[in-house]
């Protein structure tokens, strides 16, 4: 449980964290600022972090969460302390905080899936705060070059994207095996959904198809490099990809994790297609079978943050290839976390940015 601190105590040993009340309720409390307790561990001083649309599953009460636990999984910010076998990063570095913790020398993360590793023994996340520690520090963290005001602000914001909505949707077209010329159905037009998109043109499909009911996210879909808006779902949405693909989709990204968004995606591949799906599943069965009747092949879970990263999302950041920070549509200070975590519940911020620092 979490340890609040007494006016009485040393001020440098308090920081500022967000904490989860209650369904639709979030704090700002005074606690314990996090320290080195182990190995591979780094203590981040926290820049911008953000609210993510898998946080909305227990802010609604959909899923259970703690309460009075800590939040956040996505960050960037400045390494403050390394534990003493960390030599990849050190004091001052600016680097991306990935929501996964990747050990960099286990089975999963040597063959790329770093979000399932095997040695990851990392605690309740504490992002959406002044500070937090961070496990596998000497693979997980990403660096990147020069310091915060070297970059503009949209730069920063594409920056904190990287730490999950963009590696997320990005794990989705890999997995989905998206390749140059392909057409391409994205399911779901939250942040990870657009990241989709963007991943999608990447890697040179030709066609993308956006599934979208909000205007304002039709609009960034579009300027994001999708040549097509489907605003129907379940059959309806079906029969509009069957008549624009003739056969369906090269590939699918599912990038929503409930039933219908799930059964879509079965349905709208062509035979031989794949199915990426990093959609949070809150499903209730998988029917396989249509599956195998069209030889469509479906991949996909948690992301690989460092993996992507390092291996093409940071490099294509900086050369403004992409710019998945515009999925950032309002901004708000960490006091206002309540209504930052508002903001999303209610449409009004397709993703919310915190900026702490």
């Amino acid at each position: 449980m979490i340890k609040e601190l007494t006016r009485l105590e040393r001020i440098d040993e308090i920081m500022r964290a967000t904490v989860f009340v209650e369904p639709g309720k979030m704090e700002i409390k005074e606690v314990e600022k996090p320290i080195i307790e182990h190995s591979d561990e780094a203590v981040i001083r926290v820049l911008r972090a953000s609210v993510c649309g898998s946080d909305l599953w227990w802010y609604r009460g959909i899923s259970e969460k703690e309460k009075g636990t800590f939040a956040g999984h996505e960050a960037i910010g400045i390494v403050e302390a390394v534990s003493t076998d960390v030599t990849s990063v050190q004091p001052g570095d600016f680097v991306i905080v990935p929501f996964t913790h990747g050990c960099g020398h286990c089975v999963a993360c040597l063959a790329g899936f770093d979000g399932d590793c095997l040695n990851n023994t990392a605690g309740a996340s504490t992002y959406q705060a002044e500070y937090l520690r961070y496990t596998g520090a000497n693979w997980g963290l990403v660096k990147i070059p020069g310091q915060p005001e070297n970059y503009s602000e949209d730069m920063l914001n594409s920056f904190v994207a990287l730490a999950d909505v963009m590696a997320t949707g990005y794990h989705a077209a890999v997995s989905a095996e998206v390749k140059p010329g392909d057409t391409v159905a994205v399911i779901g037009d939250g942040a990870v959904g657009l990241c989709g998109v963007i991943a999608a043109k990447l890697l040179g499909a030709k066609r993308i198809i956006a599934m979208s009911r909000h205007e304002d996210r039709q609009k960034l879909a579009l300027e994001f490099g999708a040549t097509d808006i489907i605003a129907a779902r379940g059959d309806d949405a079906i029969k509009e990809i069957m008549v624009l693909t003739d056969a369906g989709a090269d590939a699918v990204l599912e990038c929503v994790g409930t039933q219908q968004a799930v059964d879509t995606a079965t349905k709208i591949g062509r035979p031989g297609s794949v199915i990426g799906r990093v959609g949070v599943p809150h499903i209730d069965e998988l029917d396989t079978n249509q599956l195998f009747w069209k030889n469509i092949g479906l991949r996909g879970g948690i992301a690989a943050v460092t993996t992507h990263d390092k291996n093409a999302l940071l490099d294509a950041v900086l050369r403004g290839e992409i710019h998945p920070g515009k999925v950032f549509t309002k901004q708000f200070d960490l006091a206002d976390v309540q209504l930052a975590y508002e903001a999303m519940d209610k449409r009004e911020a397709i993703k919310s940015l915190l900026v702490i620092a």
